[in-house]
């Protein structure tokens, strides 16, 4: 492993050949003591380099460069900010570039946030300065080629993560993990890992351990990350007979008498369409069954529906759920069983084709109407049941 030091000097060596010839990156905090900075105590290695353009008539950009072996985003959000206020005092600019041997895209989206440039050693890169001019910005690993054993961070997959999501999703805090756990029915040990780690990643903001604020847009999408709609529930592909648009008729005419066979909830492009129809155009009629549904139970909702099962042209998709929890927060939409909106943007962004560009509609439309769907007290949620 990299020391620090080494890593810093190795950042600053790669962003070297970056720039490519014509460029000069030199230290300024190893100059002479009368030239130094000193930017105090440092979690990692750090240097003040002056970057210009041999050629001249640019400008020079003094840029304070930092070394870390792991950075979380919340870390990024909080640890650099008193060493660039001092260094805008010493010297009239306050450019910043992170290097680490690997970035996580929500570390590097919190330092882009702040304005903040990084490097990593796979290759993410971004960095822009005003004088002299320069933009660089080019695209390494998206996930940790060299994770460490035992210090992973803490997944999103599996369904008690999902169940867990989609309550702090829907609920707005304040609520602590005991309440989490009892609503979701997931151990308190696994929702405090859980808390633990959408804390580090900055999507979670906790008071002592009060959970205070949930970003629940980039919740959803980290979860989305690791869920995938078609790999995480088997389904059957289905043709409806008389069109999708006749079978999703029958489940609104029939509901009574196919809810007396087992629960049924539609995702995907045909419940997105109902948030966003100008970019929810076609796609399959996804319905989600019971995980455990017994086959003379299927067959009697496919004939009930109109389907019959067909691995060409198939314009249904009978999802059997991995777990109950889809089912949790419904909405009835045209008198129709919908999975609820946390789950609908899930699923879309998890999904093939147009699906992820209908979940990201999905997305703006409940930041749109959060008062409308979001439950305001998590007293308020049936605890989950097994």
């Amino acid at each position: 492993m990299l020391s620090e030091e080494k890593l810093l000097d190795q950042g600053i060596d790669q962003l070297r050949e970056i720039l490519g010839p014509g460029w000069t990156i030199t230290p300024v905090n190893r100059a002479p003591a009368t030239q130094e900075i000193a930017l105090g105590p440092s979690d990692g290695a750090e240097q003040v380099v002056s970057i210009y353009s041999e050629r001249g008539g640019g400008g020079t950009a003094q840029v304070l460069v930092e070394a870390r072996e792991s950075l979380t985003p919340i870390r990024a959000r909080t640890e650099f900010g008193s060493k660039v206020r001092l260094m805008h005092r010493l010297t009239g600019t306050a450019a910043v570039l992170v290097i680490a041997p690997w970035l996580s895209p929500r570390s590097r989206e919190a330092l882009e946030a702040l304005g903040y440039g990084y490097l990593d050693l796979t290759g993410n890169v971004s960095l822009r300065l005003s004088q002299p001019g320069i933009v660089i910005r080019t695209t390494g690993a998206q996930q940790d080629p060299t994770p460490k054993a035992g210090q992973g961070r803490q997944g999103l997959r599996g369904h008690r993560a999902g169940r867990l999501v989609r309550v702090l999703a829907d609920v707005s805090p304040p609520y602590r993990a005991t309440d989490l756990a009892r609503v979701s029915g997931v151990s308190l040990s696994y929702t405090s890992r859980i808390l633990d780690a959408l804390e580090d990643e900055a999507l979670i903001t906790r008071k002592g351990r009060t959970v205070t604020n949930v970003d629940w847009a980039q919740l959803l999408g980290a979860r989305a990350a690791q869920y995938g709609l078609l790999i995480a529930n088997s389904y059957k592909p289905m043709v409806a007979q008389q069109g999708p648009e006749r079978a999703l008729a029958n489940l609104r005419n029939h509901r009574e008498e196919i809810e007396a066979i087992e629960p049924v909830a539609i995702t995907g492009p045909f419940a997105a369409r109902e948030i966003a129809p100008a970019v929810a155009v076609g796609g399959q009629l996804m319905l989600y069954v019971a995980p455990d549904s017994p086959p003379n139970a299927l067959s009697r909702l496919m004939d009930t529906i109109g389907l019959i099962p067909s691995d060409v042209g198939a314009d249904v998709l009978l999802l059997q759920a991995a777990d109950s929890s889809v089912y949790e927060r419904t909405r009835e939409v045209n008198g129709v069983t919908h999975v609820a909106l946390s789950q609908l943007a899930i699923d879309s962004l998890s999904g093939n084709g147009r699906m992820p560009a209908e979940g990201e509609a999905v997305i703006q439309f409940m930041a749109e109407h959060e008062q409308e769907w979001r439950v305001k007290d998590l007293n308020q949620v049936q605890e989950f049941i097994q």
